[in-house]
């Protein structure tokens, strides 16, 4: 192999280094988001869970009123 081919492959390897670090770093980036979204999800999750439960005892009490 010639110096300059040599010295091609070295900067096609660099590039490639480059990229796979740059596709690392984004990926971080992309699993602390989804777990935000999987975290606020949980979380609306659970509110919904509590105000249907609150909703569910208010039409007890109404129905419960009716009958008195």
């Amino acid at each position: 192999m010639e110096q300059s081919e040599v010295q091609l492959l070295a900067d096609k390897l660099d590039k490639l280094i480059e990229r796979c670090e740059k596709l690392e770093r984004d990926n971080a980036l992309l699993r602390e988001a989804q777990d935000d979204w999987n975290r606020e999800r949980a979380q609306l999750m659970q509110k919904n869970d509590l105000a249907k439960n609150k909703i569910e005892a208010m039409i007890g009490r109404l129905r419960a009123l009716e009958h008195h």
